[in-house]
Order: structure tokens, then C-alpha cells, then sequence
């Protein structure tokens, strides 16, 4: 093909693509091009829904540099919880905190950048280690607390192997009653080998991970504690310094469902979170043996489904993880094909092909005549 109808294609690919790919920006960077998941969940049909505006995420990690141009204006000023470690949790000691803060509320700069699961969302930081102080089940019970007492809708917690104790339980417990949904990591093998707490409690939603086809990470902990499973290979986010680097890990599974909680609770703003709960396992797109499993929990998240399907209230007294979850009735998140798009790819067609006669017709009144082209 020459290059004349090489450039009149080219012309209608660009002006179309955006159609194929509807909410993913025309000039969009490899960095926002390298985050599969937001394509797997089918965000941007899910953010027509909900953004999460007025919800707070409370991330209980090392801290978040609030001033990441991805997070510019998304980060509350919140408090570290390190005894003898003064201050308001902008301070990242090891660049996880803002990785996660990303993964749930980035929203990156124009068409550039991260962007995460609920960019509207506001993000408080709790942190709970520094370089002199790893996070023990003490500190992140007071981080709790505090995560409730500032009016917090829902909490994440990636945090490492960290050991139960009466204090993190009841802190746990305490922010149930407070109507507050607490999401945690399940932990990566081989460093742990059993079930991180506070996904070791009872009402927690537990997070394991799942790789680009769908199927069980080889880093994802199982067990009967894991309510839902996101993607956790290869996440695309945000580092320290205001740059980018890719992780793996329940980590990034637990921050990316507490944006999906983030937007159901935007969306949802009456909705206790028992019935929040339900939505997400109910609309969860179900994996392995059928209901919950120990691999997948009730399946892998399923935004757009959990912000628009038909999903009956549960007894605000049943427990989160004990609810009938109803199969969902829509497609997989990993599903592409949509109405725009099947329009639009007859649309890129037809005009293939009337370019190709315009550029024929032109070839023949301009018979004999060598066409050049320097670009």
C-alpha cells in the first residue's frame, strides 16, 4: 500500500479509535497504556457511573506523598500513628503507601499518568510504619480508630504479615459497627503463609489476586477468609518521587477493590455497609468452582455490574462474609465487546472504503503521474 492511502487510513483509524475505546484519552501515555486493569474491569463504562466524589478512602500504609502531580489535590491531610514519628502522613518511608493511594484515587494529569479506580475519591493517609518502625497490630488498631474517627467510608489496608491481636479486632469491629467498609490484602506467598490480618477477621474484605487471564496469581494467599479477588500483576502506579513503577502483589488487589467500594458507596451514598458488601459479591464475576471458593472468594470484582445491577438488601444484621452472593447477571469484567464498539468498527469499515475509491478515483485522473510523498 502506498503511502497516500496509507496516511488517508491512518487519518480515519485516529479519528475513530476513541469510538473502539470509548473514556481512554487519544494521546494517553505508555503509562496509562500499561494499566491493563482499568481495560480487565471495564473502567471507563464503570466511571460513567461513579467517580467517587464524597467518599474519604482511609490508606493505612507508610504514608503518601500527597504532593504526586497524579494525586494533586486528592490527598487529605491525615496523621502518623508511629509512636515518636509526628506527623500528617504525607511522609512515604518506602513508596508502597503512594502506590496504593494511586491505585484507588489517582487521576493523573490531561491524558497522562496514572489514574486510578475512583479519581474523585479523597484519600487520607494513616501511616503506620517508617524506616525505623514496621507496623505492628497495635499501631494499626490506633489507626483504625482514627480512620473512623475522621469520618472515613471505607478503609484499605495492604499491609504485610502483620499478627492479629484483641486490639486489631476490636478496632475491626468497632469500624463495622461504625458503618465503615474495611478491605485488606491476603498476603503474598512465599513471604507469608497464612492469611494476613486484619483479612483474618470476620467481616473483613479479604482480597487475593488474580493475573492478566483471570486466573489465580502465583503471589495470592488463599484461604476461607478471601471474599473477592482483583488483578495484582503488573499494576501500574505511582512511586515516592513523583515518577511510576509497576508492582504485584494483594497489595494492589485489596487498594483497586477499596476504589470499587469507593464508587459503590459515591453511588450508593444511603447504603449501609452490609448491603455495600453484598453488591460487590453478589455482582462479583464468579471464578473456580461455583459460589465461594477459597482461590477466588466470590470471584473478581465487577465495577460496572456492581454499580448498576438489580442487587436485593440483605438483613442489615447479616455478616458481610456469610451473604447469599446472587450470580451476577452481567458479562465478565476482561469482556470488550460493547454496542459503541461493534458500531463503530462498521463505521471504521464504510469509511476504509469510501477513502480507497476517493484515493482511486484520484490515481486515475492523475494517471501516469508518480506520487511522492516525504513524511
Amino acid at each position: 500500500m502506498n503511502r497516500p492511502l496509507q496516511r488517508l487510513l491512518a487519518a480515519a483509524i485516529g479519528l475513530l479509535l476513541p469510538l473502539l475505546i470509548p473514556g481512554v484519552p487519544a494521546h494517553a501515555d505508555s503509562i496509562r497504556d500499561a494499566e491493563w486493569h482499568l481495560t480487565y474491569l471495564d473502567m471507563a463504562h464503570a466511571r460513567q457511573v461513579s467517580e467517587g466524589d464524597g467518599i474519604t478512602v482511609a490508606v493505612v500504609d507508610s504514608g503518601i506523598n500527597g504532593n504526586h502531580p497524579d494525586l494533586e489535590g486528592n490527598v487529605l491531610q491525615g496523621t502518623s500513628m508511629v509512636p515518636g514519628h509526628p506527623g500528617n502522613g504525607w511522609e512515604d518511608t518506602d513508596e508502597h503507601g503512594t502506590a496504593m493511594a494511586g491505585d484507588i484515587a489517582a487521576h493523573g494529569h490531561g491524558g497522562s499518568g496514572v489514574l486510578g479506580i475512583a479519581p474523585r475519591a479523597k484519600i487520607l493517609p494513616l501511616q503506620v510504619n517508617s524506616g525505623t518502625h514496621l507496623a505492628d497490630s497495635d499501631v494499626v488498631a490506633a489507626a483504625i480508630d482514627e480512620a473512623v474517627r475522621r469520618n472515613a467510608r471505607v478503609i484499605s489496608m495492604s499491609i504485610g504479615d502483620l499478627a492479629g491481636s484483641s486490639a486489631l479486632q476490636a478496632a475491626v469491629e468497632d469500624a463495622q459497627r461504625a458503618d465503615v467498609v474495611v478491605v485488606a490484602a491476603m498476603g503474598n506467598r512465599p513471604k507469608a503463609t497464612r492469611v494476613s490480618c486484619p483479612a483474618c477477621y470476620h467481616g473483613v474484605v479479604a482480597v487475593g489476586g488474580v493475573d492478566r487471564t483471570g486466573n489465580l496469581a502465583a503471589v495470592s494467599i488463599t484461604g476461607p477468609q478471601m471474599l473477592v479477588s482483583a488483578p495484582a500483576v503488573d499494576i501500574e502506579s505511582l512511586t515516592v518521587h513523583s515518577g511510576y513503577s509497576a508492582g504485584s502483589g494483594t497489595s494492589d488487589a485489596a487498594a483497586i477493590t477499596a476504589g470499587v467500594v469507593a464508587l459503590i458507596r459515591s453511588k450508593y451514598p444511603k447504603m449501609s455497609a452490609v448491603d455495600v458488601i453484598h453488591r460487590l459479591t453478589a455482582t462479583a464475576t464468579d471464578k473456580g468452582p461455583k459460589g465461594r471458593d477459597d482461590q477466588y472468594g466470590y470471584g473478581i470484582v465487577n465495577p460496572y455490574a456492581a454499580l448498576t445491577a438489580d442487587v436485593p438488601s440483605v438483613d442489615p444484621t447479616a455478616s458481610p462474609s456469610t451473604s447469599a452472593a446472587t450470580p451476577s447477571p452481567s458479562a465478565p469484567p476482561a469482556a470488550t465487546g460493547n454496542k459503541s464498539a461493534g458500531i463503530a468498527v462498521v463505521v471504521l469499515f464504510v469509511a476504509v472504503a469510501v477513502l480507497a475509491m476517493m484515493w482511486i478515483r484520484r490515481a486515475a485522473a492523475r494517471y501516469r503521474r508518480r506520487i511522492h510523498d516525504d513524511n
